[in-house]
């Protein structure tokens, strides 16, 4: 059965981020045939989920596999519970509903320069996103690094305990040297 990659950045980043890039990439290189979506997610957390609950959808029937990061770990985590399939998840936000509550107002996103307005129901929306338990544990690979400066890695060590877990020193939210991991993801993916 033919692999999907769906790469899902995380919250105000692009597809032109460096890792989606480094992503892109290392597809092109060693996985040519591979087919690989890489969308610009809304910033809205309803209006995301339905995006992509719809790109999924579009290819019912094959193995579905995601690389979330940060926020885009905690939308992979959804859409495998819902759709199945397997995702590697690199510093993923876990309880992003009380993470963004120190957001609300205005930003505007630094590549795609929207502006939007996060508010309180954005964040009921993320709690009616959030999977407290995880049906199949080990569907999951969560890259961590201690010393990421926005999220707290040991929210993704304890809910991914059951998963296959790689917890770096050091580092920080970007996930420095991603792409030494990537033959080592796509082995995990495609397996």
């Amino acid at each position: 059965m033919e692999n999907v990659l769906i790469y899902i950045h995380g919250f105000m980043s692009s597809p032109q981020s460096v890792k989606a890039q480094q992503t892109i990439a290392y597809v092109g290189e060693y996985h040519p045939d591979l087919t690989v979506e890489v969308p610009q997610v809304p910033n809205y957390p309803l209006d995301a989920a339905q995006m992509l609950e719809s790109l999924a959808g579009k290819y019912e029937g094959k193995n579905l596999r995601f690389i979330g990061s940060s926020m885009g770990g905690f939308m992979s985590t959804y859409l495998v519970e819902k759709f199945g399939g397997k995702a590697v998840l690199i510093n993923p936000a876990v309880r992003p509903f009380e993470l963004l509550e120190g957001f609300l107002g205005t930003h505007v996103n630094p590549y795609t320069n929207q502006e939007f307005t996060l508010q309180g129901t954005h964040i009921q929306q993320l709690l009616d996103l959030n999977t407290p338990e995880l049906s199949d544990p080990q569907a999951y690979w969560a890259l961590l690094q201690t010393d990421d400066e926005t999220l707290d890695y040991r929210q993704a060590e304890q809910k991914y305990a059951n998963s296959r877990l790689t917890i770096e020193q050091g580092g920080d939210h970007s996930f420095q040297n991603y792409a030494d991991h990537l033959p080592d993801i796509f082995k995990f993916l495609l397996s």
